[in-house]
């Protein structure tokens, strides 16, 4: 399906490659004047009152930033406030009771729908479970399940009574939900007896049995009957049946200190080992907040899709708490987006008339694969807004979902952030900022990065460097708020500021738009040059017939590090010879010899995790003929076998 509109490199598309809002979209955004970006810088820090403006205080913050203290930052100090409050109680409140807040879709084709009434109603109930099992306000309950209606009510019944809450992708290991808990020091498991897996049921209980009796110290298991199976509880307690036993109960929603935390979560770990983060009410609900409202556009009259596993980031930010702290209706689906056709995100767009879409580019990537039939099959009018997230997307692809699926009239907001900043960072207002195809934006009103050298020092426009944000934003985590994340940086001028390095490799333009080249930690050193595996991806992806690619590094026993790509071929594209020669072709004339992939594995998927991102160690460990290791993080783990016996072969 490449059109051959991605034939220049990312770092040197013109600045004129640009499209302006449709009119249309402009008439009915959520922001739409210009000057918010001077308004912004002007008023900073006070113009995150805005922010903190969309959600309901019990008490009002006395301020918007106090960062008196050399070690660290508060937002919004003095003010409380209680974020399930915030996701439920003001919209019943408001008139909205009989709203759907969520639509589920299930992998076999099941659908569940509960309105705000019958989701508030569920979460009081379950809120009035826990404390009766002995949970209070700060200890931490963790969470284990798929997308399911259940993992919301969980995380907002966890907010109501104010114990922080720590989701765990459920495709983890029981080694990796016991080191998780005991991180945290969790004894509470939220659990269900299983799932679905191309069509499979899926033990989740025995993961989760595991886990507990791995940690060294008692644990509470609550189980959610997910498979309706008959299975033996023991001392677990069953959700329905407490949800039952309190069913009517109200709790008063606990008031949290604006930096109180709200949960823990987990990088993914896409290059090492995950570290523990821990996001605080007031900030992170502020950020997430304005961000849907801004960049998403969402509003209450919306039914807006973040295809995201909830135990990731994303999930978090941008299916429940930004879109429900808003009052939108907000989809989930337990699934990939070829279970059990390859029709299934289409259906499910036309079904509930989605009008925010908001995705990965490995799943932008895939449809690309899989050919525009499917797409062009359903009605797909009801969109109005695209989104991407979770890696750069290259310029074939923006272009196919700008077409295929956005029908041409859609704005792509081409959003960047992680799990440490909370929400989005760097994005076009989608009203106001034209979108350059393939460069994510400039950074969002507030916020203040630059690009810099090892020395801390920053570099010129147009050339690389890592991605710095300075200046603190509301959605940062209690660790870069207590200043212990920070780097206290002196550069070549011995002048001293605060810094978050963010570990991505990016190049600034002239008119500020950013693109991001990649982990800093994603380059392959050949012959002593640095290559960035996204520059030598995006050269393959622009091959004709070519879908998806992704680069490591292999030993070489000559160069010292080869470069070794993995290559899907676009649906009834053959991975052969000339396809091979194609490829190397178009990397030589992109970047050069130095770059041309020394092996070229042809694949038919590659290894990624339930949010889309493509776990480049696996393919590493591949290339050089390691152990990959634990592949319970991914939702294709068949594919690692498969690729070893491609390579092997």
């Amino acid at each position: 399906m490449s059109d051959g509109r991605n034939d220049t490199a990312v770092s040197q598309l013109p600045a004129d490659d640009a499209l302006s809002p449709p009119p249309a979209f402009v008439d009915q955004a959520n922001v739409t004047d210009p000057k918010v970006y001077d308004a912004f810088d002007a008023e900073w820090p006070t113009c995150w009152r805005r922010a903190a403006d969309l959600l309901t205080w019990t008490h009002e913050p006395e301020t918007v930033l106090d960062d008196d203290d050399s070690d660290g930052v508060r937002w919004f100090p003095g003010g409380r406030l209680n974020a399930s409050e915030n996701c439920l109680d003001r919209h019943i409140e408001a008139g909205r009771k009989n709203q759907t807040a969520i639509q589920w879709e299930g992998k076999l084709g099941e659908t569940r729908a509960k309105t705000y009434q019958e989701l508030y109603q569920d979460v009081n109930a379950f809120a009035a479970g826990l404390r009766d099992l002995g949970v209070e306000a700060d200890d931490v309950v963790t969470l284990f399940m798929p997308v399911i209606p259940e993992l919301v009510v969980a995380m907002l019944a966890c907010a109501r009574i104010g114990a922080p809450h720590s989701v765990v992708f459920a495709g983890f290991s029981a080694d990796a939900l016991a080191t998780r808990m005991e991180r945290a020091e969790s004894d509470v498991l939220v659990t269900c007896d299983g799932y679905y897996r191309r069509g499979n049921a899926v033990d989740l209980l025995r993961k989760a049995d595991n886990a507990c009796l791995s940690v060294p110290y008692s644990t509470t298991e609550i189980v959610v009957d997910h498979l309706d199976g008959d299975q033996f509880f023991g001392d677990r307690h069953r959700y329905r049946e407490i949800l039952t036993a309190h069913d009517g109960e109200t709790v008063d929603p606990v008031e949290r200190a604006s930096d109180d935390v709200l949960f823990y979560i987990y990088t993914s770990g896409t290059t090492g080992e995950p570290t523990q983060v821990r996001h605080t009410t007031g900030g992170y609900l502020s950020h997430v907040a304005w961000t849907s409202h801004a960049v998403l556009d969402l509003e209450a009259r919306d039914t807006h899709w973040c295809t995201a596993d909830i135990g990731w980031i994303t999930g978090h930010s941008y299916v429940v708490y930004g879109p429900l702290a808003l009052g939108t209706t907000t989809v989930l689906y337990e699934g990939t987006p070829d279970e059990p056709e390859k029709t299934r995100f289409w259906k499910i767009i036309e079904r509930n008339a989605v009008d925010v879409f908001y995705t990965a580019p490995t799943a932008v990537r895939a449809f690309m694969k899989w050919g525009a039939e499917y797409p062009d099959a359903y009605d797909l009018s009801s969109l109005r807004l695209l989104g991407t997230v979770g890696e750069p997307i290259d310029e074939t692809a923006w272009w196919w979902f700008y077409d295929h699926v956005g029908g041409g009239e859609c704005p792509i907001v081409d959003t960047w952030w992680q799990t440490e900043t909370g929400g989005m960072m760097l994005s076009t207002l989608p009203a106001i900022d034209a979108m350059r195809p393939s460069i994510v934006g400039r950074p969002l009103p507030g916020i203040e990065v630059g690009v810099h050298d090892s020395l801390g020092d920053e570099v010129p426009r147009g050339e690389t460097g890592q991605l710095v944000v300075t200046k603190p934003w509301p959605g940062q985590p209690k660790s870069l708020c207590d200043g212990t994340a920070w780097d206290r940086a002196h550069t070549t001028d011995d002048s001293e500021h605060w810094r978050y390095l963010t570990g991505d490799s990016a190049v600034q333009h002239d008119d500020g738009y950013v693109s991001i080249l990649g982990r800093l930690d994603d380059v392959v050193t050949v012959a002593g040059q640095r290559l960035g595996t996204t520059e030598i991806e995006s050269a393959i992806v622009a091959t004709t017939g070519v879908a998806e690619a992704a680069v490591v590094g292999g030993d070489d026993g000559v160069q010292g590090t080869a470069v070794h790509a993995y290559v899907s071929p676009e649906a009834n594209v053959v991975g052969d010879d000339e396809l091979r020669q194609h490829v190397c072709d178009n990397v030589e004339a992109a970047i050069g010899p130095v770059a041309v992939p020394t092996t070229v594995t042809f694949t038919t998927a590659l290894p990624k995790t339930r949010s889309g991102k493509i776990l480049r160690r696996y393919l590493e460990a591949i290339a050089n003929g390691e152990d990959p290791g634990d592949t319970s993080a991914l939702r294709n783990p068949e594919v690692v076998g498969e690729l070893e016996t491609l390579v092997d072969n």
